[in-house]
Parts: C-alpha cells; structure tokens; sequence
C-alpha cells in the first residue's frame, strides 16, 4: 500500500472514531433543565382551547422530516403577533419538534405565536445530512411558518429564534447568519448549550487541542461532516479553514448589526466545547451586542447542577423577550 493511500486510510479511521464518540456522546446528553423542570412548573402550563390551539405537521418542503407545528394563542383579536421558533436538541442525529411542546405552549400561553420544526437528521437513511443542509432547511422554512400563520388570522410582524444543544446551534446560525433574509425581522435568539464554533484547540474533550497527526486528523474528519465541506489537517489554522466552516459557525458572523442573545452553558460540558461558548461571549462583547452569558459552574451538557442558574437564564429569557420581542 502506498504512503499516500495508508494516510487517507488513517485519516479516515480517525475520522470515524471521532464522529461516532460525538454522536453517542451528543445523543445520550439530550436532555435538559427544561425536560426535568427544577422550576417546579413555572415554565409549563395546563394546555386547553382556552390557551390556544396547535397546527401539527404542516409542510414546507418534499422531504420527510420537513414538517412544523404551530401554536396559536386564544385571543385573534390583534392586528399583529410575534413569532418564537423553538428548535429540538439531539446531535443532529436524533430527536422531534414533538419535544419542544411544553415550552412551545409556554410561549404560546404569553400571547406568542410558537412553532417547533424537525429538519432531516444525520442518520444511515440520511448519510448526506449536516449542520449546513439542516440550517437550510431551517432558513427554508420561516416562510411557510410565517404564511401558515397568516393563513389562520395571526399576521407575524417580528420572530425570535431559540433551541437547546443541537437547536441551539441552529438558532443561534439562524439569527446571526440568515436574519438578514428572514420573512419578518429577527429581534433576539435565546438557547442554551448550543456549539457555536468548530475551532479544534477548543473541543478539548476529544482531544482536538493536542498537537499531533491523529488530533488534526480526527478533527478534519468530524468538521468535514458536521460542515459538509472537506477540510484537510493541513487547513486548519488558516483563513481556508474558518471559510469551510463559516456556514455552520455562529461565531464568525457576529458584528454590531447581530441580535441580542440570551445563552447558557456548562463549564464541565463533555459533548460540546464550553470553551467555545467563551469565544462567542467574548464576540459579542467585543461588537458591542447586548447579551447574557450565563455560565453554570458545576455542570455539564445537561446543566444538571446549577438550578439557580438554570433560573437565571430563564429569568432573562423573560426579561428579553419583553424588551425586545413585547406581546402588543
């Protein structure tokens, strides 16, 4: 065999190794503060027609997973609403817009118009699938969410992203990368643990940071994936690796037009970087765009430890939502 082919060989090896510890690791740390409730119901409600209704698997496109729910408030009485998107955690593996319906309905109950939407997962089915094309099929949607609101008498006149973990990382490209063609104006993003960039030396918990072959390698393979674009070792470091991962950073589309962010992360996060998530605070501090960081010191992806600092970051998604998204 030849050097070249044995090095393509090992890249790939490394490649799969690393793609197959994030799924598992990613897919097993799915849940969150918000499936488990330490706020002892204050962010659910006891859903009824007098709360509003819900618009299940609407389409907005040909493929299987390109469905959305709508949740529509009682009162028709407005000229205009508000839209918030929910988007679900799960690795970009796995996972429902079903399981965003209790802060779906949340929202609803304040008077928003909510939508939960699925996008097609990374899986044997969908080998092609990656951040990129599930952002598209993100930025794809906002229209037919915004239209089908219009449809049942709910006229969107402004939207806010938000997700967890792999929603979070969707929510967050959305409102940085793609407000500038949403339907109806973004005004703030909220989400908690999700990866907002892919620079190696910060996914320590793989390893990416050490300086060796099989670090880079492995690092080239899994970004490759997630981006869906082909990165080499030798990229990395380089203005050629931040283009070929542009598209699925948030980090990298920060400037002082970028919308007010609400977030949270783990310090012990084993599945994503935390470190990552210091780049963006420092970003967005830096372009001057107002935000919280919320940092909960003793947990990891699920934030399982920081109650009171889950809370906070509720708090403040309150606080935001009624500065920068007010129900009329």
């Amino acid at each position: 065999m030849s050097k070249e082919k044995s090095k393509r060989k090992g890249r790939g090896r490394w490649a799969m190794i690393y793609i197959l510890t994030f799924i598992v690791a990613f897919v097993g740390s799915t849940v969150f503060k918000l499936k488990y409730d330490p706020t002892h119901g204050k962010y659910s409600v006891k859903w009824s027609e007098e709360i509003g209704t819900i618009k299940y698997d609407l389409a907005y496109g040909d493929k299987e997973a390109n469905k959305f729910d709508l949740y529509l408030p009682a009162d028709k009485t407005k000229e205009n609403y508000k839209l918030v998107v929910y988007l679900h955690p799960g690795g970009f593996t796995t996972g429902d817009k079903s399981g965003d319906a209790e802060v779906c309905k949340w929202l609803c109950s304040k008077g928003y118009v909510a939508s939960s939407i699925n996008y097609t997962l990374f899986t044997e089915k969908n080998p092609d699938a990656n951040i990129y094309t599930q952002s598209v099929e993100i930025k794809d949607a906002m229209p037919y969410v915004v239209e089908a609101a219009k449809k049942e008498g709910y006229n969107i006149t402004e939207m806010a992203m938000a997700g967890g973990s792999a929603g979070g990382c969707l929510a967050l490209i959305y409102a940085y990368r793609d407000a500038d063609t949403s339907p109806v104006p973004v005004k703030m993003v909220f989400e908690a643990v999700g990866p907002s960039s892919l620079y190696p030396e910060d996914w320590t918990m793989y390893g990416f940071d050490q300086d060796s072959d099989e670090a880079r390698q492995g690092a080239a393979g899994l970004f490759s994936k997630m981006s869906g674009n082909t990165i080499t070792p030798d990229m990395i470091g380089t203005e050629a690796y931040d283009e070929a991962i542009k598209n699925v950073s948030a980090l990298l589309w920060v400037n002082e037009n970028t919308v007010p962010t609400v977030m949270a992360y783990g310090k012990y996060d084993k599945v994503q970087p935390y470190l990552g998530s210091v780049r963006l605070d420092k970003a967005l501090t830096e372009a001057g765009v107002k935000h919280e960081y919320i940092v909960c010191e003793h947990s990891g992806h699920g934030l399982q430890n920081d109650n009171a600092k889950f809370g906070l970051y509720m708090t403040k998604v309150e606080e935001y939502l009624a500065e920068y998204l007010p129900v009329n």
